[in-house]
């Protein structure tokens, strides 16, 4: 057996391309021809058979990888499908509806009240894809406006888009078509949204729109309300049971007005002067950064306790590790939980030594962006789409937005906590680049994601029995004079 890996970009000149989704099309029959840039055997390979692959391939020594086992280990997911053998297996997670959730009541009416933090897949996707759903439906509902980067192949949020369309409502959706790998899969997805009649995007010339929001428009009582859901993750119901990921309903007016803009900015019909509450890349979220790292070393230089933890999929940009090194030096006290790259050297006398790198990987893919500063006292906590790289801060539109509900900050910092806890699923960055476990001895072990499931489970159990006390409802029997 072999395997070959090919160069999978694609190079479109987005700024002559007449129509991107006819261009991106074509390219997409060209990736299955495209350079080999790896080329997998099996140790022990017959040597006229690679004499053969390296010469129809045109690949050199460097680019040959010999392996001792299985060439493609996404065999053994389907190993883990088949019945039987369950005591080798994760016992199965079923996302528990959020206790801020209430089936029997209007969505919208509970968004209202307060802001819902939403932690998956601990907590169900169901109620985003709800939220979209009852704004289809809803008689009130004049628009919906939406950014979709992956999405699941039969797709409900699709469909009810669809549907709001077919009901007479403004739908406006940003498709993008640039999302590796997933690029076929959304040129299908916005031809079908464009039948149904909604007003769909091809995202923007030279960058990738990796934001997620969705915006609904409300004819209410006391006037037009804006609801929107801001997210951490993708609108995709597949991965949302497999990736951790947050997310946050809201009707707040300042991020109402500021989804608005984005959404006015993305179909090219205007720039805002300023923003209210959320940092969008790639114009202003860098710098936005910049300043929440600096504001905390310029507390601790001034004698101030300075804290900043900050949780992503990978960090690699140059200009955060700068300030990053910056703070610890002035003696900010910097955590990082990161799961994948890290650029950052941790242990440099003098300049890296108040911060540590730990990595989560557990059961379910860390996939979530969480941002916390002390801010001497007035602590501030983000949320996002954004990693610390150059391609999100400098070539994607990305969105991060504040928790500012006291009730989902503390739910937020709560998670962050557990988090810096977990000694059984992490792995902490050493100087010498080497990544080691912690040591459990005489500890108490915590391994988050079992926490957050036992959690989440635990809190749909007493909203379960406080349902039950409620519907005891006693009728009374009265005399019939008849």
């Amino acid at each position: 057996p072999y395997r070959i890996m090919r160069n999978a970009d694609l190079s479109i000149d987005e700024e002559d391309a007449a129509d991107l989704l006819k261009e991106i099309q074509k390219q997409l029959k060209r990736r299955q021809w495209g350079e080999v840039i790896r080329l997998e055997v099996e140790d022990g390979i017959d040597k006229r058979l690679l004499k053969i692959l390296k010469k129809a391939m045109n690949v050199g020594e460097a680019s040959i990888y010999r392996i001792n086992g299985p060439l493609d280990l996404t065999f053994l997911m389907k190993v883990n499908g088949l019945d039987g053998y369950d005591h080798l297996k994760y016992p199965k997670y079923q996302p528990q509806l959020s206790k801020d959730i209430n089936l029997e009541e209007d969505l919208f009416t509970q968004i209202r009240r307060k802001d819902i933090l939403l932690f998956h897949p601990f907590q169900s996707f169901d109620t985003v894809v709800d939220f979209v759903r009852q704004a289809a439906k809803d008689p009130d509902v004049l628009a919906i406006k939406q950014t979709l980067y992956r999405v699941s192949g039969n797709s409900p949020i699709i469909a009810s888009l669809a549907e709001a369309a077919e009901n007479g409502k403004q739908v406006t959706v940003l498709v993008e078509l640039k999302a590796r790998f997933d690029e076929e899969n959304n040129i299908i997805w916005a031809k079908k949204l464009e039948k149904a009649g909604c007003h769909v995007i091809y995202g923007l010339v030279g960058l990738k729109t990796h934001s997620k929001i969705t915006l609904v428009v409300r004819q209410e009582e006391d006037g037009i309300r804006r609801y929107v859901h801001l997210g951490t993750g993708n609108y995709n119901d597949s991965t949302a049971k497999m990736y951790t990921d947050m997310g946050l309903l809201t009707c707040a007016k300042p991020i109402g007005e500021d989804a608005t803009a984005v959404f006015n900015m993305l179909s090219g019909y205007s720039e805002p002067l300023a923003w209210n509450k959320l940092s969008l890349a790639p114009l202003w979220l860098r710098d936005r950064f910049v300043e929440l790292i600096h504001q905390e070393e310029m507390n601790a230089r001034e004698g101030r306790p300075a804290h900043i933890i900050a949780k992503m999929n990978s960090l690699c940009d140059k200009g955060i590790i700068m300030a990053l090194y910056k703070a610890s030096a002035a003696g900010v006290k910097i955590e990082l939980i990161i799961r994948g790259i890290c650029c950052l050297k941790t242990g440099i006398p003098g300049i890296s030594e108040n911060i540590t790198v730990k990595s989560i990987v557990g059961n379910f893919l860390e996939h979530s962006r969480i941002f916390y500063f002390y801010n001497n006292g007035w602590e501030n906590v983000f949320m996002g789409s954004a990693d610390w790289m150059p391609r999100n801060l400098d070539r994607r539109v990305e969105i991060m937005f504040p928790v500012e509900d006291e009730n989902c900050k503390k739910e937020v910092m709560h998670i962050l906590d557990i988090q810096l806890q977990d000694n059984v699923k992490a792995h902490y960055l050493q100087p010498d680049d080497t990544y080691q476990k912690p040591d459990k001895r005489g500890k108490t072990l915590v391994s988050s994601q079992d926490y957050f499931c036992q959690e989440a489970m635990e809190a749909a159990a007493e909203d379960k029995k406080k349902d039950e006390e409620l519907s005891r409802v006693f009728e009374p029997m009265y005399h019939n004079e008849d």
